[in-house]
């Protein structure tokens, strides 16, 4: 079958809005004879004359006149497709974003996320969802607008990034905890009962840089949740927790943290989106906001 050639859409709108050739051809800056031959073509598509003369003058048929607002309505939508989106009104703004992203970063971050957005866009609302893995599905799928983590190979190449932080793993333990007092040398490190926690990473840092120095820790207990557990935990008990600085920062309020005694390197956390959304006016607010609260973060980290 034929696919209609919808450019005829606006002619038909204009020589149902003027009435005549001469005028629609002036409006579409086409010759009356190029106009003619449009309408020849619309004539065909139809199946109807639309317009017929009548004395001096060119009246619409009955098809003619119920298709005229419909056409004019569908040449309207066509146009605002095709126009540039305009500013954002951002107390107008209703839409709910989805984020996908770790406990740790939504309750270190999230608070300060929920303000800034409340502040500028009351009808705007965030659902946080967990993140069991680091499958690149729900982005491409739209279940999720933004997430963050760290990029790993697997990570979808068609997925846009940019990085958030760099963070880095440290100890935390209650107050009047043994290594709370002293230096903490990795022979005391590894001697404490520890909190493990499941990652997706075939080797633990932690793990790797003990065994490098002949030593292993002894894990009391093992998490599957995410790292604000392990912190609750540290804090009513002798267990040690190993956990990112930046994620748990406000978390770790009241107790005692301290640098590990290991060599272990620093990872960087980032915003990941689909490309779909890169010219959504709305999902870039979002992102500039994501990107604010973190580089806050780092603001009071180095003060």
């Amino acid at each position: 079958m034929t696919r209609p050639d919808l450019n005829l859409l606006v002619t038909l709108d204009v020589l149902l809005a003027e009435g005549s050739v001469a005028r629609a051809a002036q409006r579409l800056r086409l010759s009356p004879s190029a106009m003619s031959r449009a309408l020849a073509r619309v004539r065909t598509a139809t199946g109807d004359p639309l317009l017929v003369r009548a004395g001096r003058q060119l009246v619409p048929t009955p098809r003619a006149m119920a298709l005229r607002e419909r056409v004019a309505l569908l040449v309207q939508e066509g146009e605002a497709v095709l126009r540039p989106v305009g500013k954002l009104d951002l107390r107008q703004l209703v839409r709910t974003f989805t984020l996908r992203t770790s406990e740790g970063w939504a309750e270190n971050f999230g608070p300060a996320l929920v303000a800034r957005l409340g502040a500028e866009a009351p009808g705007v609302q965030l659902r946080f969802v967990p993140k069991p893995n680091k499958d690149s599905g729900p982005l491409r799928e739209g279940t999720v607008d933004l997430e963050t983590g760290v990029v790993e190979p697997t990570t979808s190449p068609e997925l846009r990034v940019q990085a958030l932080f760099r963070d880095r793993y440290v100890g935390v333990v209650r107050p009047g905890h043994p290594l709370s007092q002293g230096k903490v040398t990795p022979a005391r490190y590894a001697a404490g009962r520890h909190i493990g926690v499941a990652r997706d990473a075939r080797h633990d840092p932690i793990d790797d840089a003990l065994a490098k120095l002949g030593l292993k820790r002894q894990i009391v207990v093992s998490l599957v949740a995410g790292f604000s557990t392990a912190v609750a935990l540290a804090r009513t008990s002798d267990l040690i927790a190993t956990v990112p600085a930046r994620h748990t920062g406000n978390l770790r309020a009241g107790l005692h943290s301290f640098p590990l005694p290991l060599a272990t390197p620093e990872f960087t956390v980032s915003l990941l989106w689909h490309p779909r959304l890169e010219a959504d006016p709305a999902h870039r607010w979002l992102r500039g906001h994501v990107r604010a609260v973190c580089a806050a973060g780092d603001a009071v980290r180095r003060t």
